[in-house]
């Protein structure tokens, strides 16, 4: 039965994601430039929510914390460097330096992206069914804007809209075999668990703190920024409220 669950919500992860962000497409641009930075603060207090209330205190239960800690920290160093190399990159803002990229390349990227957060979203199901369910809340948030990036990509690169929409489902799908062969690998190396949630943990950590919470700070109107405070906070509740409810 928890296989089914891991399956739901892996595609739940892909398929909704995109679905949203093709979705958002058709608001005019001037509605779609307001919803994605609220998205985006949303996302970003999910990522923050799940990462420190959910995955790392998991780990620590399994683990010394000196070793889950240091292993976070490592996370982050090494985000940093793939994101260098262009394969981690979470553009959430038309106009970014990443859209200058090629269409590929991002498909590729965002490939290889959907498949770890199919592991992250099995390995935190193994760990309890709340963090599970938390932790495929927080990669849904943070894949629709993702994805509405991903798809002025393609747009510019001189991709239709129904090619696009299929090579985002393409990349995003790729969710479920990673899912499917982390349930897999680590029902038979639960020891592993604990130090999959802390790198986790990391990824989440990055993507909140160096993607998305910059690209908020480019605007610096007072609503603006209570906005996305409040919405951020939001993000945070919605993780507390659900392991509260369910833990």
């Amino acid at each position: 039965m928890l296989m089914v669950w891991i399956i739901i919500f892996s595609l739940l992860g892909s398929v909704v994601s995109v679905s949203g962000a093709a979705l958002l497409l058709f608001f005019p641009e001037g509605t779609r430039r307001i919803l994605t930075p609220c998205l985006v603060s949303y996302a970003a207090g999910t990522l923050l929510g799940s990462a420190f209330l959910g995955m790392i205190p998991h780990a620590l239960e399994y683990s010394q914390p000196r070793s889950i800690l240091s292993l976070v920290l490592a996370g982050i160093i090494i985000f940093f460097l793939l994101e260098k190399l262009v394969i981690w990159r979470h553009c959430h803002v038309e106009g970014c330096e990443v859209h200058n990229s090629a269409g590929p390349l991002i498909l590729v990227g965002d490939a290889f992206h959907n498949f770890v957060d199919g592991a992250v979203i099995t390995a935190a199901f193994l760990t309890s069914f709340p963090l599970g369910v938390a932790t495929a809340l927080a990669v849904i948030a943070h894949e629709i804007p993702q994805e509405i990036g991903d798809f002025v990509i393609l747009l510019e690169s001189g991709y239709s809209r129904h090619k696009a929409f299929f090579y985002n489902i393409l990349s995003s799908i790729t969710t479920l075999p990673g899912a499917v062969i982390a349930y897999f690998f680590l029902k038979s190396m639960e020891a592993v668990v604990p130090y999959i949630l802390a790198f986790s943990a990391a990824s989440f950590i990055y993507i909140a703190t160096a993607d998305l919470i910059p690209k908020l700070n480019q605007k610096i109107g007072i609503q603006a920024s209570i906005r996305q405070f409040i919405l951020l906070l939001a993000g945070v509740g919605t993780i507390i409220l659900f392991h509260v409810q369910h833990g």
